[in-house]
């Protein structure tokens, strides 16, 4: 009887050892059945109102020689704000010599004192842009993605001054 029973006892241990070895090791993995216990958490993220803005260069050329007609181009400021954020853009004066509010100057580079007098619109040929909200800015409604604005820059038929490069530098502000 012995017999029997002895290789029962090899047996069931050895599926019992097998089935041990098919569990994940480590406390977590243990089974327990005295009950359980849950909680709750939030997740959570807080969106404020934010714009970014971007503005690609605005060139007149590189070959411009008498001033005596209009010199039109245009480039693009883009405004990202958040869904439903209203905001208003704004460009200064810019760095040439004797520029103020709307009035704009390109200035010669080097020793070179003359200037250029140009214009920037928000639409063409009208609405002078400035940096003025409620006044000469550009309003919108963000919607989340990036918006693009044309600005359109102007050089007025002027005296001509002597040959070289001009510039100034805009600075455009997104208020929100």
């Amino acid at each position: 009887m012995l017999r029997v029973i002895f290789p029962r006892l090899i047996v069931a241990a050895s599926v019992a050892v097998a089935a041990t070895a098919l569990l994940p090791r480590g406390a977590d993995a243990a089974v327990y059945l005295n009950g359980s216990a849950t909680t709750t958490f939030d997740v959570t993220l807080k969106i404020i109102a934010n714009c970014t803005i971007a503005a690609a260069n605005l060139d007149f050329g590189q070959s411009q020689g008498v001033l005596a007609t209009a010199v039109n181009v245009n480039t693009t400021v883009n405004v990202t704000c958040t869904n439903t954020t209203l905001y208003n853009v704004g460009l200064n004066a810019g760095t040439g010599t004797g520029s103020v509010g709307t009035t704009r100057y390109l200035s010669g580079t080097g020793a070179n004192t003359s200037t250029v007098q140009f214009n920037l619109f928000q639409a063409a040929g009208a609405t002078v842009w400035g940096n003025t909200q409620g006044t000469d800015t550009y309003g919108g409604t963000g919607n989340g993605t990036s918006q693009p604005i044309t600005v359109y820059g102007q050089v007025p038929p002027q005296s001509t001054p002597m040959p070289d490069t001009y510039k100034s530098t805009i600075t455009a502000t997104v208020y929100f």
